[in-house]
């Protein structure tokens, strides 16, 4: 069974890779051994991370700069993998974004803030499930796992924001947060269904909320509100996506791994 978490050698697309979660992500996989392309819009800083990687762990990462919101530079991203592996083992759907206006409120939200923020967290995980499953479709093997959130599943507890800060402003999370992560889980299921005659498995790891930098008025109102008493580490929410990525979890697909300290139980 050891044997089986192993990830050395697979060939990995995380996207959002160099996010606060992404970063995490790509690292942890190439400590392990994992090629890992590293995508997210900026070219210059894909490209640098993959350099870092590859010097402090001995693998073969890859940078790739994309707009995953145009089908086009999707598809573009997934041949320049193919070049460079010859397969796709694994891809992690965490590109997410924010937008200008994205803590309005729901009475003002803005039409073209919603839309935009659609295009990438529900649009762009298609399109890269897409393009990659047709890849993974040759092999009849594969793992897609989808990045959620504790909010698309639950109601926010809007009473633990009160007083909470990030980054100097005050915090909420929007609707459209809530509606595309929800559309996430949903996704992981139909594909699920739809993937599975081809050994593809799909599956959702949803983390609750995340510590980065949060005021400490808020981290307080969100552990007097969690079983566990805390907000999660970044690498607690990675060794669910490491499971999933690895072949300790072959039967498994159609699941949402909800990472919440109990959050949700109550």
């Amino acid at each position: 069974m050891l044997k089986n978490l192993s990830v050395k050698g697979k060939k990995i697309i995380i996207t959002g890779a160099t996010g606060i979660l992404g970063s995490v992500y790509a690292g942890g996989f190439s400590e392990q051994g994992a090629d890992v392309a590293i995508v997210d819009l900026d070219d210059k800083l894909c490209r640098q991370r993959a350099d870092e990687l590859s010097r402090k762990y001995g693998t073969r990462p890859l940078g790739i700069g994309c707009d995953i919101t145009g089908q086009a530079a999707v598809k573009a991203m997934v041949q320049k993998v193919m070049a460079e592996y010859g397969r796709i083992d694994v891809l992690v759907n965490n590109a997410a974004t924010k937008t200008k206006n994205f803590f309005a409120p729901f009475e003002e939200f803005p039409l073209a803030d919603w839309e935009k923020i659609m295009a990438v967290n529900v649009n762009g995980m298609f399109l890269c499930s897409q393009a990659v499953a047709a890849e993974m479709e040759k092999r009849k093997s594969g793992s897609i796992i989808n990045i959620s959130s504790i909010y698309g599943i639950v109601a926010p507890d809007q009473r633990i924001y009160k007083g909470g800060l990030y980054e100097g402003k005050e915090m909420d999370t929007p609707l459209i947060y809530s509606t595309s992560k929800g559309a996430v889980v949903s996704l992981t299921r139909y594909l699920a269904t739809y993937l599975a005659p081809y050994n593809i498995r799909v599956n959702t790891v949803t983390p609750g909320g995340v510590f980065s930098g949060q005021n400490e008025t808020f981290v307080k109102n969100y552990g007097q509100r969690c079983p566990l008493g805390r907000m999660a580490r970044p690498e607690e929410i990675f060794s669910a996506v490491y499971f999933l990525a690895s072949d300790a979890s072959s039967y498994i697909t159609g699941h949402n791994l909800v990472v919440d300290g109990g959050w949700s139980v109550w």
